[in-house]
């Protein structure tokens, strides 16, 4: 627990002032988290053979285009260029017919694809979010971080029914805690930060709590398929990067969608 304390005080004391700063030191910051996350995802053996070390750089330059592009956008709903969608493709599929037989196979091309769109995307989303607005991405987070709060606690001291078999240790009764502290601490913060509470925000945040909490096991089925407990232990205690915005990015996703809608 020790460990875990000090960690998570040593990841904050990195992260506030960047979020605090923004722009370029921000989008900086991104940039090498989304570095670091790509790492994880290439040590995924069981997902994926051993990918050429051309080709992972390919990955890494397509990578930090995806996030690093417009970096200055200030627009929630803006729409990605073309070329930042394709040059990835491009870069990944044409080396499947340069290499012999297995030595770089389609699939290990669309996987590398997948993971790249994922973390670009989040990353770069993240950006834009503090560009537009710090206060939204405060709010965003405290969704994420009170919901898994509670969800961990409550599901520790009376969690009896098991929710998934993906995560042995998540209880329905965690995951509906989870939501209610999760959307009532997201939605003061919310109401004192953002604007006063209106009936379509509560119902947003219900919603974001309980697609965090989905995109929670999405990133622990990954898990469980290679056999591993944390993506890596760049954070003792708490595990590596994709192990801290497994929530985050699908409720960024979902928020951002929302927004395009509406």
């Amino acid at each position: 627990m020790k460990v875990r304390i000090i960690s998570a005080l040593v990841a904050l004391a990195i992260v506030i002032p960047l979020i605090y700063l923004g722009g370029y030191p921000f989008a900086i910051g991104c940039g090498i988290l989304s570095i670091l996350g790509y790492v994880e995802i290439l040590k995924l053996k069981k997902s994926h053979q051993e990918i050429p070390n051309i080709v992972k750089v390919l990955g890494l330059v397509s990578l930090l285009y995806l996030v690093l592009g417009d970096y200055g956008e200030t627009s929630l709903v803006y729409s990605l260029s073309y070329e930042r969608v394709l040059i990835p493709l491009v870069l990944l599929l044409i080396p499947t017919v340069l290499y012999k037989k297995d030595k770089y196979k389609i699939e290990d091309a669309f996987y590398l694809l997948s993971a790249i769109y994922l973390i670009g995307l989040f990353f770069n989303l993240l950006i834009i979010i503090r560009n537009a607005n710090v206060f939204i991405l405060l709010y965003l987070v405290s969704v994420t971080i009170f919901t898994d709060t509670f969800a961990y606690v409550i599901g520790c001291l009376i969690g009896k029914h098991k929710m998934s078999k993906i995560s042995p240790k998540k209880s329905w009764e965690g995951a509906i805690a989870g939501v209610i502290g999760g959307v009532s601490i997201a939605l003061i913060v919310y109401h004192n930060l953002v604007e006063p509470l209106n009936f379509k925000i509560i119902l947003v945040t219900i919603l974001l709590s309980i697609i965090g909490q989905i995109g929670d096991l999405v990133f622990s089925k990954i898990k469980r398929e290679n056999d591993i407990k944390d993506f890596s232990n760049i954070m003792p205690g708490h595990g590596g990067i994709l192990d801290r915005f497994d929530s985050l990015t699908f409720i960024v996703f979902t928020y951002v969608i929302i927004i395009m809608f509406l």
